[in-house]
């Protein structure tokens, strides 16, 4: 099992399979890197070097009391690609974890990161207020917070069937790819997934989507329960020096895995370009 300790100590576990070009995978809330198993083999099979991390407090990470923070969440980051000495890197991020590649790149990337693709991002801000009035409401983060801290249990079950569309007509539910998120949750900490709530929808990424100098790919599905494409996907888009926006119709927050072979497919094509 690979860990690497970060300086105040906390343990962070990832995975590194592969040669070539690195692509580095950022996981969602709250989630682990075994989120990522449908594109670390599909671009390992492609001859790039994959490496996923858990994120503090996640997974098979240490289960942190503090530093659940998206500056923390960044620096850690850059400790674990110092390390591994990645450079010409690929950053991918899924929902928070897209809020979490943009600060890494933006605060550490130079030199190290050439490309950033955002999947279902929570950038540039998700909260409603009177500068974006699209926004989600305080009160459905707050319910968040409320389910995480009291009911934790089953809320992440009940949470995957908007999360992976599954409320919808035409889906076909697959049971193991719920057990499977289930799981992953139920693998990290709950002071650290209740602090990371207020990260995830809280954090302002503007100047971090205005500053990145590196080519960004923008994906999101128009029919995302989680993360609005619209107050999130567009404007990171409009933002970004070298941007590139692509909306999948009927597409939900759980694009990755229900729609794998879609969005392999244009991440490949973006790191070739």
């Amino acid at each position: 099992m690979n860990k690497f300790t970060v300086k105040d100590g906390t343990e962070i576990y990832f995975k590194d399979l592969g040669t070539g070009q690195p692509i580095f995978f950022h996981h969602g809330w709250p989630l682990s890197s075994d989120d990522w198993d449908a594109q670390m083999m599909f671009f390992l099979g492609k001859g790039y070097r994959v490496i996923a991390h858990d994120r503090r407090g996640h997974g098979r990470s240490t289960q942190t009391y503090q530093g659940n923070d998206m500056d923390t969440y960044a620096a850690d980051v850059a400790e674990l690609v110092a390390f591994l000495d990645l450079k010409n890197a690929i950053h991918v991020g899924h929902s928070t974890g897209g809020g979490e590649a943009i600060r890494y790149a933006a605060k550490y990337g130079q030199g190290r990161v050439s490309k950033v693709v955002l999947i279902s991002a929570v950038t540039p801000y998700m909260i409603a207020d009177e500068n974006n009035p699209e926004g989600v409401p305080l009160a459905v983060f707050d319910d968040i917070r409320h389910n995480t801290l009291h009911n934790r249990q089953q809320f992440y079950q009940d949470l995957t069937i908007p999360f992976y569309g599954y409320n919808r007509a035409q889906a076909i539910v697959k049971k193991g790819i719920q057990d499977n998120w289930w799981r992953q949750g139920m693998m990290g900490g709950i002071k650290a997934h209740y602090d990371c709530v207020r990260v995830f929808s809280e954090t302002d990424f503007t100047e971090d989507l205005k500053n990145v100098e590196m080519p960004v790919l923008v994906l999101h599905g128009d029919d995302d329960q989680i993360v609005p494409y619209r107050t999130t996907a567009v404007k990171a888009a409009e933002l970004l020096k070298k941007g590139k926006l692509i909306i999948y119709p009927g597409f939900s927050h759980g694009m990755p895995t229900i729609n794998a072979d879609v969005i392999n497919e244009d991440i490949l094509a973006f790191i070739k370009a």
